[in-house]
């Protein structure tokens, strides 16, 4: 049995309009083949009927007097609406369909609510369902605790619930599908010649996703490589092949694939005499100690004999100023930085990468203020103002 798990997005099933696309889409893979299973977000987004973050202004959700198990509850709502209106318009078409919220669908999770972690997917009732050519369509975003409780995923969960079915079906595919062609080399918005890519690795997704792309949620891709089924990410809207996510890259002759950011960093240098590196020492105060006790997380670190250079959410700032105040610690701030990453298999032992990216941001007389590697990424932090230049000049300079 060939299994294509395809998820479509709140924009994708907006209007009747769409919603009939998402049928043509799943009837173009029955014809090919497969049996499909449908996983659905909550229609529309913020502002429209049913969407979730609609559902949760219905009650305090910041400060709500209930706790978080009955706001899972309220948030498990507009997934359901939609699975029963997407099984609606399939019987239209003549298609049987057996909508599943999370729980029926087999998705064991702790209760964590808000954001739960799955435990265990049993597929069997999927699987007795598909066999009886019955299209399956599941409510993303959800599980079920093992008491019989509804829990939501996290932002992005319906990918998740996508990404885990299809590990657990052992598909031959995910499809994603959104209002988006694919993954871009960069943010259209900011670079008005970012094309798709037709093919990326599982780790170069997971970077960009991790690194401020909203491409796809993290966790789906790691459930995606862990059982090595290839995502699809494709537009309901258009018949574009999509962006092709699996275990090997579009082309060894593309250094980059993609370059992202993240916004509103700031930069901290501690510096430090003889007495203070012994004084917290032995007071067993390391800095970097402190910072994650108060729940503050850094990075792009450097660490030098007499400094230590990190960055960390502009949010945090003002938490890092106190604790810096209250160890008497001397400091440098530099607020409203942006941290560009550029992303790449095709990097991996090439030399001279590090240098092309400082040199094209040099010639557009871009300040660097700190730099950091890995095998697979290259980030560099920039002024905020510094941003929309730095990432058009780094796609230039790479011919993305």
């Amino acid at each position: 049995m060939k299994i294509i798990v395809q998820k479509f997005g709140g924009t994708s099933v907006a209007t009747q309009q769409r919603r009939d696309m998402v049928v043509n889409k799943v009837i173009n893979a029955i014809e090919n083949g497969y049996k499909p299973v449908v996983v659905v977000s909550a229609i529309g987004r913020k502002g429209d009927a049913y969407a979730t973050d609609t559902l949760l202004s219905l009650i305090n959700s910041k400060d709500a007097k209930i706790n978080r198990r009955e706001i899972d509850l309220l948030m498990c709502c507009g997934e359901i609406i939609s699975a029963v209106v997407m099984s609606e318009t399939f019987a239209v078409r003549g298609y049987k369909t057996k909508v599943f919220t999370g729980g029926n669908a087999g998705i064991l999770t702790d209760n964590n609510f808000g954001n739960a972690n799955i435990i265990r997917v049993d597929p069997k009732t999927i699987l007795e369902t598909l066999e009886e050519n019955i299209i399956p369509i599941v409510t993303g975003f959800q599980g079920m605790t093992e008491e019989g409780d509804f829990t939501t995923l996290g932002r992005g969960g319906s990918d998740v619930t996508g990404a885990v079915l299809g590990e657990a079906l052992k598909a031959e595919c995910i499809e994603i599908y959104t209002d988006v062609d694919g993954i871009m080399t960069a943010d259209p918005r900011i670079v008005p010649e970012a094309r798709v890519i037709n093919k990326i690795s599982y780790n170069e997704v997971f970077q960009l996703a991790d690194q401020g792309a909203k491409v796809i949620h993290p966790r789906a891709v790691e459930y995606a490589m862990k059982g090595n089924v290839p995502l699809i990410i494709k537009n309901t809207m258009s018949d574009a092949p999509g962006t092709i996510i699996a275990s090997s890259k579009e082309s060894k002759n593309n250094i980059i694939t993609g370059i992202t950011h993240m916004s509103d960093r700031t930069q901290i240098t501690v510096e430090f005499n003889n007495e203070e590196v012994n004084r917290l020492n032995n007071d067993n105060n390391d800095l970097f100690e402190l910072l994650a006790i108060n729940n503050i997380s850094i990075d792009l670190i450097n660490v030098f004999p007499d400094k230590k250079v990190f960055t960390v959410d502009g949010k945090d700032e003002i938490k890092v100023i106190d604790i810096l105040k209250e160890q008497g610690l001397q400091y440098k701030i530099i607020s409203n930085c942006s941290k560009i990453a550029v992303i790449g298999n095709g990097m991996r032992g090439i030399p001279g990468v590090m240098a092309k990216i400082l040199k094209a941001l040099g010639q557009n007389n871009i300040s660097v203020l700190q730099t950091a590697d890995s095998h697979t990424t290259i980030w560099c932090l920039v002024k905020e103002e510094d941003t929309v230049k730095a990432i058009n000049a780094l796609h230039n300079a790479f011919c993305l």
